[in-house]
């Protein structure tokens, strides 16, 4: 007998809409040789409940934008600067925005076709191997769990600027209570959180660039008129280990660019809210086309204003994680301006409790995805009314309480550990998503599927994955490059810069050995299951909305 024949006998089969409704999961059509695609979270008659679209347009795109702009820009960048110098750091942002923009721009297209819960997870289980999409899935939710406690205990050492006699614990209890309160609340609720933590750094990151322009023409107090100076005397680049000539300067530059990476890692968590936002087919292209002008704008024009005003060489470029060692604030102290500091120092504390904000979300919402995808047990598929995967949040928030680790010295060089093997877990990601979307261009063509008929066409696809598969490969395997030159070998280092790759591997061959899904061939990716009830939800998402009215309103809609 058939598995088609199976499947119609069984009393909870709807072949209607091809799937199952006890279990609130939607199960593709089963052939020979084949993976079943498992789809939850559609189902709105799922005994375990749903998540509810309730990010708005303007959150979709808040979170966008928080995705890029954060502490790497106000503060990593310094460091960047240290190593490559300002021409150096200039192309390693370059670049790696330009991989970041073609990485965006793909999962654009899987996300608005698919805009699923578990999002890049689900794709690479979908169109390239489920073991893949396991070991992702597992790795993405603790990098970004360990990164919770991270951001809080920065947030405490931030405050450490204004009040260096409370003890860090009583801050790390503060934050981790409105962060997990916040998330307790509901989507829209994180949403609106986002959207204003990411206008208070977007105004921010505005002004210090126009503030930064002004300084460097010589409109600060002290009517110092820098101009390129910095680019001559320290000089455009840096030596690395003052190793001489062109291979020092390549180096720096190198060791520039992999700072950059760094600094872009998050901005993929807008797919993630694409499967609780409304109208995500329209919302989420509108913020995936944008990504490119927002690190034109925010990165680039940052960069460049920092290399203007900042010499590589400053000692204080290597401070604490705190505004002394900002790039910017460095700027606004060689200018004589007193107050500044201390307002840049509050948005790194914004930029830290926003990220703590977003990991518990992200992690939480891949868990989720996990469980519907059949990958993690059912009972984190459970839902409130209101549309809260709630013991995904629940068992994701408990990671928060290792940030009480860093209080002692003991205790933080051991969560230090913990944090060490993520280290390039954002860079896998990224590489996958793209080695997926390069597998989903593939399958669109061999099943005849006109990409112009999706609801939103990546531009530059092919071509700008490959660009971006890569330069994120070139990172990957040469992210710890410093420990092989002479005299800098450091097993901590090399451990910290790979351990990733193993523990990866260990993952995608637990899966690979315990379930025995087989690699998706090309002849039997499925484009179908699922997207009756996408299109359906389309539909009602458009019928939802309403054309703004008034030139004030129609503004307002372009930016959102």
């Amino acid at each position: 007998m058939s598995a088609e024949e199976k499947n119609s006998e069984s009393p909870a089969y709807d072949p209607e809409n091809t799937g199952y409704v006890d279990d609130g999961l939607i199960h593709g059509e089963a052939k020979a040789g084949a993976n079943v695609v498992v789809l939850g979270g559609l189902d709105a008659r799922s005994p375990d409940g749903v998540v509810h679209r309730r990010l708005k347009a303007r959150h979709v795109q808040m979170i966008a934008i928080g995705g890029t702009i954060g502490t790497g820009l106000f503060v990593g960048s310094g460091a960047a600067l240290h190593n490559g110098g300002p021409v150096g750091l200039l192309l390693g942002y370059v670049i790696m925005g330009t991989v970041v923009y073609s990485m965006m721009i793909a999962l654009g297209e899987m996300t608005t076709l698919f805009p699923v819960s578990g999002s890049f997870t689900h794709y690479a289980t979908r169109w390239l191997d489920p073991a893949l999409g396991f070991a992702l899935g597992y790795n993405y939710w603790y990098s970004y769990a360990i990164t919770l406690p991270t951001e809080i205990t920065a947030a405490a050492i931030v405050i450490s600027y204004w009040d260096a006699k409370t003890n860090p614990g009583a801050w790390i209890t503060i934050f981790l209570v409105v962060i997990v309160f916040i998330n307790f609340c509901g989507v829209r609720y994180y949403g609106e959180a986002e959207f204003w933590f990411s206008f208070i750094k977007v105004t921010t990151i505005i002004g210090l660039i126009i503030l930064g322009i002004v300084l460097d023409l010589g409109g600060g107090p002290n009517h110092d008129r820098i101009g390129f100076r910095y680019w001559k005397d320290p000089g455009a680049f840096n030596q690395l280990n003052k190793i001489p000539g062109a291979k020092g300067r390549f180096l720096a530059f190198y060791a520039t660019f992999i700072n950059a990476a760094f600094s872009f890692l998050g901005t993929e968590i807008v797919a993630l809210a694409a499967g609780e936002a409304e109208n995500p087919r329209r919302n989420v292209p509108k913020a995936i086309r944008r990504v490119f002008y927002r690190i034109l704008l925010f990165y680039v024009g940052g960069v460049i204003v920092i290399g203007w005003l900042v010499p590589y060489n400053d000692p204080r470029l290597l401070g604490a994680s705190t505004a002394a060692s900002s790039p910017f604030v460095i700027a606004i102290k060689n200018a004589n301006i007193k107050a500044l500091p201390s307002i840049v120092n509050a948005v790194i504390l914004v930029s830290a409790f926003s990220a703590g904000n977003s990991d518990l979300y992200a992690s939480s919402r891949t868990l989720y995805g996990l469980a519907c995808a059949g990958q993690a047990p059912r009972f984190l598929r459970k839902c409130t009314k209101a549309g809260l995967p709630v013991w995904c949040v629940f068992i994701t928030s408990l990671a928060g309480v290792l940030a009480y680790m860093n209080v002692s010295t003991n205790g933080g060089t051991v969560f230090n550990w913990f944090v060490n093997i993520t280290s390039i877990t954002g860079l896998i990601t990224w590489d996958i998503i793209l080695i997926t979307y390069v597998r989903f261009h593939q399958g669109l063509a061999y099943h005849g599927i006109d990409r112009d008929t999706l609801p939103y066409k990546a531009p530059l696809q092919p071509y700008a994955s490959y660009f971006g598969i890569f330069w994120i490969n070139l990172i990957i395997f040469f992210n710890g490059f410093q420990v092989f030159l002479s005299g800098s070998w450091n097993v901590n280092t090399f451990i910290t810069a790979y351990i990733c790759l193993p523990i990866f591997l260990v993952f995608y061959l637990g899966w690979k050995i315990v379930k025995r899904p087989k690699f998706v061939r090309i002849k039997d990716m499925d484009f179908v299951t699922g997207r009756r009830e996408l299109n359906e939800m389309d539909e009602q998402e458009t019928a939802k909305y309403v054309e703004p009215q008034g030139v004030v309103m129609k503004i307002w809609d372009w930016i959102m």
